[in-house]
């Protein structure tokens, strides 16, 4: 099999490649894609002093239209004006005193409106070179992403995150059950679910876990939220539920730190592949990687007293494993149930069957086909209503290139409180980044 990774100069692609190689996935070649020839050298460098020449072929394309034809998958995660991009979002939404974040709030609403122009070229390019490929969306925001190149690829494209099932694994050590023999009852839309049930033989083992103060304190989540409020939601939220459940603490810890998560991102990474023709490419690169997992959401774990990431987060097996045992199931037809970004169909009331959310799916040679979630509570919904309706315009300002229907998905999503920030926000964003510029014509 040929598989094309979009962005392949990306920090985690080795990631990617560990898990290919491990695994006998049957991929053969694989092709890395990326509009910066130094960042994919060094990607590619470490690549190969970890595999020492074992595993999959390796070619670096430059042109996508020959990245893409004939592959049998797509990863694409791509990050356009990179993390120049990504701190330029933070600090023009922390100057409004709204939450800076990459996926979340104003960031994930400036963060599609440059990238949907280009995941939907990319989209197109797929269709023309590589129509029986399947697509893996990691590129951020991913629900948003996803569904907009679901319209010129419909089910060939299926987003992907890891948010779930550490989460799963999380309540699965808390509980002292194996994971592979629970079901999670999980709904929701990218970074805004929650997990509502855990079933084990039949029985819902979740009450039992939210009464007992020891076992919630001894993973993320419960030391994040609080016992007391996870009792009173009767659920366990996705860790970036932080940020609108407690908006304000998230703000003055990110305003109060040194440097934002996307500060911190570029500098580190930035002495990594500026010393791209220097050895130990590869010791350089997972030093990086261990510094990275575990100061990731420091901000939210600072916010809430909840200390240092467990242990049992910081080696790995996040989206790699997950686009892996996506890809696998397609392949091989190996039957599996993975939490997917998928077109809901009818799996959760209250959106419409075009809309991207994120629910268990059975997967198989016929793709994911998602899992009746049934009805979330009349608050979260609410909440998924509000941010779906700013994903939506967020898509539509992107593709007619309107800034004063950019100006409405900023100003309309829930962690944004003023239509006056909103204008204030995308201004900042225009005068930085001339990828933007590029997609917003004046209205």
């Amino acid at each position: 099999m040929k598989l094309t990774i979009l962005g392949g100069g990306g920090f985690r692609v080795p990631l990617v490649h560990a898990a290919l190689a491990e695994d006998g996935s049957g991929v053969e070649t694989i092709v890395l894609h990326d509009t910066d020839p130094q960042r994919v050298r060094s990607v590619k460098a470490v690549l190969d002093e970890r595999s020492g020449g074992r595993g999959p072929r390796l070619v670096v394309e430059h042109d996508l239209a020959a990245a893409v034809r004939g592959a049998d998958f797509v990863f694409s995660a791509i990050r356009v004006a990179g993390l120049r991009g990504r701190t330029c979002d933070e600090r023009s939404a922390l100057a409004e005193g709204v939450l800076g974040q990459e996926t979340t709030g104003a960031g994930g609403v400036l963060y599609g409106l440059r990238t949907v122009p280009v995941a939907m070229r990319i989209a197109e390019t797929i269709r023309q070179e590589a129509p029986d490929a399947w697509v893996i969306n990691f590129t951020n925001p991913a629900g948003m992403v996803t569904e907009a190149m679901s319209t010129v690829l419909g089910e060939r494209v299926i987003g992907i995150c890891d948010s779930p099932v550490g989460l799963f694994r999380r309540v699965a050590r808390a509980l002292g059950v194996d994971i592979e023999r629970a079901w999670f009852d999980y709904a929701g839309l990218n970074h805004l679910g929650w997990l509502r049930r855990v079933l084990v033989d039949g029985r819902d083992v979740l009450p039992g876990l939210l009464a007992d103060d020891d076992a919630l304190g001894s993973f993320e989540e419960g030391k994040l939220f609080g016992a007391a409020w996870l009792r009173t939601l009767g659920a366990i939220p996705n860790e970036y539920l932080y940020y609108y459940y407690f908006t304000r603490e998230a703000v003055a810890s990110i305003s109060g730190a040194a440097h934002t998560r996307g500060e911190f991102l570029l500098a580190q990474q930035s002495e990594f592949y500026r010393a791209v023709d220097e050895p130990g490419a590869a010791t350089r690169w997972d030093d990086i990687r261990r510094e990275r997992e575990a100061t990731y959401m420091a901000e939210t774990r600072n916010a809430a007293g909840a200390g240092e990431r467990d242990v049992h987060d910081l080696d790995g097996g996040g989206y790699d494993q997950v686009a892996l045992a996506l890809m696998r199931a397609i392949a091989a037809d190996e039957r599996a149930t993975l939490v997917l970004n998928v077109r809901n169909r009818s799996a959760l009331a209250g959106l419409d069957a075009d809309a991207v959310v994120e629910v268990p799916c059975l997967v198989g040679s016929n793709g994911a086909h998602p899992i009746a979630a049934g009805a979330l509570g009349a608050a979260e919904m609410s909440l998924v209503s509000s941010v779906k309706a700013a994903e939506r315009a967020t898509i539509e300002a992107a593709l007619t290139g309107s800034r004063s229907a950019a100006v409405k998905a900023l100003a309309i999503h829930p962690l944004v409180d003023s239509v006056y920030s909103a204008q204030r926000i995308l201004n900042r964003e225009l005068s930085d980044l001339p990828e933007l510029r590029a997609v917003l014509a004046d209205d």
